[in-house]
């Protein structure tokens, strides 16, 4: 395999820049859960198990963004696809009333917004050459 100035870190840096922002986030989020554990308004069941879905899928995310950053053509499919799916997921949350307290809504906007612009850059001209 055969790399291009494209496949470089260099020209991933935004979307690695985004995904670490995103596992960051996400990080933090369970940090704060544990924290708040005994707050069952703030934290129900539901919250456990959605942050941690988030966080593996952070983290799926992240590697793909390096396997790609390194020319990877699959990583690149994998990070296009977990992306979309994981933004799909989490404007769901985020519209649907009810289903999760204020401030994971809030969190899950904030990785929404991330997720964005992730999808928004590895599905944009400058990554779906072909030369890649």
């Amino acid at each position: 395999m055969t790399t291009t100035p494209r496949t470089t870190a260099a020209g991933f840096r935004p979307v690695l820049l985004l995904t670490g922002a995103y596992a960051a986030l996400c990080v933090l989020t369970l940090v704060v859960i544990v924290l708040f554990r005994n707050h069952p308004a703030m934290v129900t069941d539901a919250v456990w198990v959605r942050a941690t879905i988030v966080f593996a899928s952070s983290l799926l995310t992240l590697a793909f963004a390096r396997s790609a950053a390194r020319g990877s053509r699959k990583g690149l499919l994998r990070l296009r696809i977990v992306s979309a799916v994981m933004l799909v997921a989490i404007v769901v949350i985020v519209v649907l009333p009810g289903l999760f307290p204020v401030w994971l809504r809030i969190e899950q906007a904030a990785c929404g917004l991330l997720l964005l612009g992730v999808t928004v850059l590895v599905n944009g001209r400058r990554l779906r050459s072909p030369s890649r």
